[in-house]
């Protein structure tokens, strides 16, 4: 315990030694900033029939004539598939010519191809389909039951519905995290807020790429605990009770209750109000002191929130070192012990 003490800014070191109280737990208790952008929040639904750039549609013309442009006596209705909108917007059919798409739903382009036919086939009837494109998909990968791009449709035009059509994910719901990246905007969500925050349910546009991941924050336990892991969170939020208690706990014949230490690299706006320095610059060392033995340690301790990346250390009792250093001598003198009496047994007549 004197090592890490003294490690203090207050003697040679370079981190500060902070006692965990109620003030330090408001402090130091920032929980995890995760959220969507206003770039992404603000974005509008689609239309989810309006065609766009790099969709496919399919054509299909029925004339009322035996023998038609496209059709015959055998074959009524004539069926032009995947025809795919150009740069420019545009598909081309057979006798109408180029027909602008982009920008129009279905039943837009339905009626503007049927004008175009109308003039050379007597009331033409024309029905119009619009399938998934590159200029109106997103792509879906990471933790879900079904990796894929999908193409932006009525059902699935916001993000929770998105993820559904991509079979959901296969991560438990309280650790799985969504990111989003549109164009040069990479912003990530916890997925539980996406219920209960309906704002951040974003609508989808086209070129999305979404990655759902389990959360890979990771803590360290080491010293006298039950046993020393690298863990992974299992939830959201976790206090320094409920780490502890996922390694077994302190070791009761060699911990010292009075020397559990956080060890911590805090941003600067957190060290600030935690150390009352408002001219601090920069991330700062921190390792925080929890008594679990004071009147209120162990509500200290169950209130205070273990961050990604921080190292916890059970110190051992006074008691403990001291019986090692007795056992390590008095190991010694029997040795020699041991020695001189070896050479007595040889040296005698």
């Amino acid at each position: 315990m004197n090592e890490i003490f003294a490690g203090s800014v207050l003697r040679e070191g370079d981190s500060y030694i902070v006692a965990v109280g109620d003030r330090v737990n408001r402090a130091a208790n920032v929980p995890t900033s995760l959220g969507f952008s206003d770039a992404l929040r603000h974005a509008r639904l689609l239309g989810g029939d309006t065609i766009r750039t790099g969709d496919t549609v399919s054509v299909t013309v029925f004339e009322n004539v035996p023998e038609g442009l496209l059709t015959s006596a055998d074959t009524p209705g004539a069926r032009l598939t995947e025809l795919q909108v150009d740069d420019q917007g545009y598909i081309f059919v057979p006798f109408a010519g180029r027909v602008r798409a982009a920008g129009q739903s279905p039943e837009g382009l339905r009626s503007a191809i049927a004008e175009q036919l109308d003039q050379q086939t007597p009331d033409p009837q024309v029905y119009v389909s619009r399938t998934g494109g590159d200029g109106a998909t997103v792509s879906v990968v990471g933790r879900v039951g079904a990796q894929g791009v999908y193409p932006i449709e009525r059902p699935n035009r916001r993000l929770t519905a998105m993820i559904a059509t991509a079979g959901g994910v296969s991560v438990p719901t309280q650790t799985a995290m969504v990111t989003v990246a549109r164009g040069s905007v990479i912003d990530r969500v916890w997925l539980d807020d996406l219920f209960r925050y309906p704002q951040l349910d974003i609508a989808m546009r086209g070129g999305d790429r979404i990655f759902v991941e389990q959360d890979q924050r990771r803590f360290t336990v080491m010293g006298a605990t039950g046993s020393q892991a690298l863990i992974t969170f299992d939830q959201r939020e976790l206090t320094a009770i409920e780490a502890l208690a996922q390694v077994g706990g302190l070791d009761a014949a060699r911990a010292d209750p009075t020397g559990v230490f956080v060890f911590r690299d805090e941003p600067a706006e957190v060290a600030r109000n935690v150390l009352g320095m408002p001219n601090l610059q920069g991330d700062t060392r921190i390792v925080y002191v929890l008594d679990l033995t004071a009147p209120n340690g162990m509500f200290m301790a169950r209130d205070f929130q273990i961050r990604d990346g921080d190292s916890i250390y059970v110190t051992e009792a006074s008691a403990v070192r001291w019986n090692r250093q007795i056992a390590t001598l008095t190991g010694a003198l029997s040795a020699t012990g041991s020695a001189i009496t070896a050479i007595d047994r040889a040296t005698s007549p």
